[in-house]
């Protein structure tokens, strides 16, 4: 992937990827000021975020995010973040150059620091995004080194090794001159042959322990730990049948503030992004539908994350079509939940679970509850007990 992205005039990085979706960071050039708008197309002609996509045929949708030094501070910021989907990139037309200045409009939870003024033109000053409440970001830019002289690589200096001396394709560049470069099997084997016999490592440690989830049975519920808050994973796991997973964020009575806030196929993220939709895969014998929660970046105003399933509304199945039908949830310290919904012959959409807020010993927390009860109308019925009108 980072040879993909080598030839691009901004130094691109994969740093992580979740399930089918990949995060990518550019290293933008130093600027003094906002550049005149200009196409994101490789020397080939294609569009950086597509070559990427065909080099990781796997990867369903990329989550990019820009940085640059800022030129008030002369610190590192985000100016630019978002995700793209393949379906969305590979759709659209990259014939002309000019194509690509859509790029933006295509993208999902796009922030850019690039905003129009009351006269209609944009800024011409570089600004730093707020990440606060985009934990991901944050962390990247905590740990991202400033310092030119560390022995370590850095994002300020990737475009040194992955933009102007990037080689171009067929051809091999000089040992060092790309660190990203993938080494033939012979090249390997002979610099292992004539590099000096190192000492055994030491084995590594065995992989920390993980408990078994804890399964749950209707109606009850759990304090979730604090680590939870910080990011969630949730899958939905099933067979026989086809069900889509969704996510209402909801008040204390239960119903959205407004439409912006059911998560579903056609709006597979809000709330800027903490709670979001991940994707459908095959997973051997069964398919799995992923979505990840940030409890602490949701607004106040949300109190609660329903957490549900609906039937394919052309099939007219219920419920009882589904089989391995489970929902887990889990985080990063290794706590997981599991929780089997009743294969109920009656109904076509169900609440699986809630994630809630509380408060104990005046201090807030948040709790999960398995609940797998539903509505014989569908999505339709699921979406207006919870406040959204499906037209």
């Amino acid at each position: 992937m980072n040879t993909a992205f080598s030839d691009n005039p901004a130094a691109g990085c994969a740093v992580g990827v979740d399930g089918s979706v990949l995060s990518v960071v550019v290293r933008q050039q130093d600027l003094d000021a906002m550049p005149t708008q200009t196409p994101g197309l490789t020397p080939s002609g294609r569009p950086t975020l597509k070559e990427g996509f065909a080099t990781a045929p796997g990867i369903t949708a990329i989550d990019l995010a820009v940085l640059t030094r800022l030129p008030d501070t002369q610190l590192l910021g985000f100016v630019t973040y978002g995700r793209w989907t393949r379906q969305a990139v590979e759709s659209a037309p990259w014939h002309e150059p000019e194509d690509a200045l859509r790029f933006l409009d295509i993208g999902q939870d796009v922030a850019c620091s690039v905003t129009p003024t009351a006269s209609g033109n944009f800024s011409s000053t570089i600004k730093p995004l707020d990440i606060s409440r985009t934990a991901g970001l944050q962390d990247l830019l905590d740990h991202a080194q400033e310092d030119p002289d560390t022995p370590e690589p850095s994002l300020a200096d990737l475009d040194i090794g992955l933009g102007a001396n990037s080689t171009p394709r067929g051809r091999t560049p000089a040992t060092g001159s790309d660190p990203y470069r993938i080494r033939t099997f012979a090249e390997w084997q002979s610099d292992t042959a004539t590099s000096p016999i190192s000492p055994r490592p030491e084995p590594a440690a065995p992989p920390p322990h993980r408990e078994p989830p804890t399964s749950l049975i209707p109606g009850q519920t759990v304090v979730l730990p604090e680590e939870a808050w910080q990011g969630m994973l949730i899958a939905f796991t099933f067979a026989g049948a086809d069900a889509d997973l969704t996510l209402f964020l909801t008040g204390t009575d239960g119903r959205v503030a407004d439409d912006q806030d059911f998560v579903f196929y056609n709006q597979p993220s809000a709330a800027n992004g903490a709670a979001r939709l991940l994707g459908k895969q095959d997973e051997g014998p069964h398919v799995t539908e992923k979505a990840a929660v940030h409890l602490t970046a949701l607004p106040e105003h949300v109190q609660r994350v329903v957490v549900s399933i609906n039937m394919d509304v052309d099939t007219g199945l219920t419920c009882a079509a589904l089989t391995h039908a489970a929902l887990h949830m889990d985080c990063a310290t290794g706590a997981a939940w599991t929780f089997q919904p009743p294969a109920d012959p009656n109904i076509r959409a169900m609440v699986i679970a809630e994630l809630y807020r509380h408060h104990t010993d005046g201090q807030p927390i948040w709790k999960l509850r398995a609940i797998g009860q539903g509505w014989a109308q569908g999505l339709d019925g699921l979406a207006r007990a919870h406040g959204v009108d499906i037209e």
